[in-house]
């Protein structure tokens, strides 16, 4: 493939911060051909702070800001199974990947699961608990997380392919007569990412994903990911795909007072064959601050010895109209929400 680019995104989790900061965020790097998507998270109760801090519904935000913004790819890291029915979601999907012209990348994981205290590197006991309890939602133990989430994805690829009415049957999930118009803009819908780290899940993202997304530093390390990332490589010589189709794709938390740190951690991401990073940003978010990533991260890591096309090719992120996960031609700006 002759894209070999590592390509960079932003990752704006809307807690404890306000909509025209966020706004503000996405708009200035719209602007920058150097971040090529944003993402939003998926929680209902703030992780981390005041309890009772704002924190933003991610699918009604993330519509707001593909009505206002033009070039970005856009999505969340992670959509929750557990929040939304699967047909419902794929609504909701469809309807924004026509505001925002075809620019949607489909992030998905399991959602809340039973985990012990620490897990995912995240200190204390799960937040999962009091954020499903406050909104009468249910954890299910792992197993069947990643269960759900393989029916959740069957679905949402008829949903956005078939034009017929159709019926679903699965252990968890039933639907009769479900049909879906408009169709996302990109031709068999939009591409799919699945997040986590998990072994039954990597099987999964094996199977069906396009991109796989993990949460490196600070919540995992780079020689984790690499080693889950070895994982997926032994699932995909099990059923035969190169996983080279497959984007790597991480998280990395940024620091605005140690940009060298973060350098130093992107290029060894790089190095183990990540070729997708996503920059997450602390809040409050400076001013320029999408600005200042491109001069101090991005930059910095292409010129700082590192090679810049390092990895596997992104065709998920970059294809043209008509093929599956396609950018496609450009269309005037939609009108602001």
């Amino acid at each position: 493939m002759s894209d070999q680019r590592v390509r960079f995104g932003i990752k704006t989790t809307p807690m404890h911060v306000s909509y025209d900061d966020i706004r503000r965020v996405w708009q200035e790097a719209d602007a920058l051909p150097e971040i090529e998507d944003a993402w939003l998270w998926d929680h209902l109760l703030p992780l981390r702070g005041p309890k009772d801090g704002q924190i933003h519904e991610s699918w009604t935000l993330l519509s707001a800001l593909a009505a206002q913004t033009e070039r970005l790819r856009l999505g969340l890291l992670v959509t929750s199974n557990r929040i939304r029915p699967p047909a419902v979601l794929g609504k909701i999907a469809s309807t924004v990947d026509v505001i925002s012209g075809g620019r949607l990348v489909m992030g998905i994981g399991v959602g809340g699961t039973h985990q012990p205290p620490g897990a995912g590197g995240i200190a204390g006991e799960n937040p999962a608990i009091a954020e499903y309890e406050a909104y009468g939602l249910s954890l299910v133990p792992p197993g069947e997380g990643v269960a759900r989430l393989g029916e959740t994805v069957e679905i949402l690829r008829r949903m956005w392919t078939e034009d017929d009415p159709f019926d679903f049957e699965g252990r968890y999930y039933r639907l009769r007569g479900t049909r879906n118009e408009p169709k996302p803009v990109q031709r068999t819908g939009p591409p799919l990412l699945i997040g986590g780290w998990g072994t039954r899940l990597l099987r999964l993202v094996a199977e069906r994903a396009d991109i796989w997304n993990i949460p490196g530093p600070p919540h995992h390390s780079v020689e984790f990911v690499a080693e889950r990332g070895r994982v997926l490589d032994a699932h995909c010589a099990d059923i035969g795909r190169d996983p080279r189709e497959i984007t790597r794709s991480v998280q990395v938390v940024v620091s605005y007072d140690d940009p060298a740190a973060t350098r130093a951690t992107v290029a060894e991401l790089i190095g183990i064959g990540v070729n997708h990073v996503v920059l997450g940003l602390p809040q409050p978010y400076p001013p320029s601050v999408a600005h200042w990533l491109v001069d101090e991260i991005i930059s910095g890591v292409r010129a700082g010895g590192r090679h810049p096309e390092a990895g596997t090719a992104h065709p998920h992120l970059t294809e043209r109209a008509g093929t599956r996960g396609s950018y496609p031609a450009a269309a005037p700006p939609p009108a602001p929400a």
